[in-house]
């Protein structure tokens, strides 16, 4: 028997209403990469348009497919990744918006659209120092005039300008809003009209309010996971949606085996560097593999109900907690979870 993960919707849906008071006028792009960060992409999001979110941030074209086959027309989903010509051809198919911070990507953009038929909606990345991906500062001139061009041929609609920064300082960032400033300057003045521009991710979007321009891409405090090192949940008005549950498989002196499986994903380290829930409180996690072991306690029996990360009901770690433990992120521990262990949702 392998674990159950189950996630609270209704938490989920609190911690989008708060991120949305939050960011308020700007709007939120929810970021539902890694099948929701490890939640489940189809509760996940439909659940967020019950809720009113219409713009989802899906990273790659399968991922905002997906999402298009799920939500139908009443959704923006966009894409930062589109890999080759087919999934360029597969995202002007299903309207997703593409991020485009590549002058050869922007020309593939034009000639799937061109053979559709199509005006692709596209979202022009500067490299504002982070370095993942984007056109270089040097060479924005170039690459705004070409797609002024192409717009103005009527294949392209270039409704956005974007990046991501790196949070690593406050002067860091600040260098990086000048640069992305400086970028959209120069996009409208080639004669682009830009509607949207989303600079911050959940952390930045929180702390600064001047890094929110018209929306902000956030996934991981929606899900409840906070930034390792960070300011914790209750500073930041959310919680942990999921819950990762393992069954006591047998009792041996001091220590007890959990069901976890060896297909979970959590990472061998937390063995001995983390703490999780049990009826008798908190106690150590011992070991994490084929047969995960924790701390024993007086009364423990097969069946009792062990629960490895959540929102600490039981004394458990939040994820974040667990990523501390070995020098990583709560995303990490939250998208290592296999899928092979059964998502159990409430408030769907």
């Amino acid at each position: 028997m392998t674990g159950v993960m189950r996630v609270d919707l209704d938490r989920f849906a609190a911690n989008v209403a708060h991120v949305r008071r939050t960011v308020a006028p700007s709007e939120l792009m929810l970021v539902v990469k890694d099948d929701a960060y490890g939640h489940g992409l189809g509760p996940v999001v439909r659940r967020a348009h019950r809720e009113g979110v219409r713009w989802i941030g899906a990273f790659d074209v399968a991922t905002g497919c997906r999402v298009r086959e799920l939500l139908g027309a009443d959704v923006r989903i966009f894409s930062w990744i589109a890999a080759s010509r087919a999934e360029v051809a597969a995202a002007v198919s299903a309207d997703l918006d593409l991020g485009v911070g590549d002058p050869a990507l922007l020309e593939d953009v034009a000639a799937e659209a061109r053979s559709a038929g199509a005006r692709a909606r596209v979202h022009l990345k500067i490299d504002t120092g982070l370095h993942r991906n984007g056109v270089r500062p040097e060479d924005w001139g170039a690459f705004i005039m070409r797609a002024a061009e192409l717009a103005a041929e009527g294949c392209l609609d270039v409704v956005g300008v974007w990046s991501h920064i790196a949070e690593a300082s406050d002067q860091d960032d600040d260098e990086a809003r000048a640069v992305f400033d400086s970028a959209v300057a120069d996009a409208r003045a080639a004669g682009l009209s830009p509607s949207t521009l989303h600079l911050s991710a959940s952390a930045a979007s929180f702390a600064r309010s001047e890094f929110r321009y018209d929306m902000v891409r956030v996934g991981a405090f929606c899900y409840g996971i906070r930034p390792a090192g960070g300011p914790g949940e209750d500073a930041l008005g959310v919680r942990p949606v999921a819950t990762l549950e393992a069954e006591v498989a047998h009792v041996a002196g001091t220590e007890v085996t959990i069901s976890l499986g060896s297909l979970d994903g959590l990472p061998s380290t937390l063995g001995g560097r983390a703490m999780v829930g049990t009826p008798a409180g908190p106690r150590r996690l011992l070991a994490v593999g084929a047969e995960s072991r924790v701390q024993g306690w007086d009364g423990a029996a097969v069946g009792d109900v062990v629960t490895v990360y959540g929102p600490g009901g039981a004394g458990e770690s939040s994820a974040t907690d667990l990523a501390e433990a070995i020098g990583t992120i709560g995303e990490e521990i939250a998208v290592r979870v296999s899928p092979l262990v059964p998502r159990i949702y409430a408030g769907e």
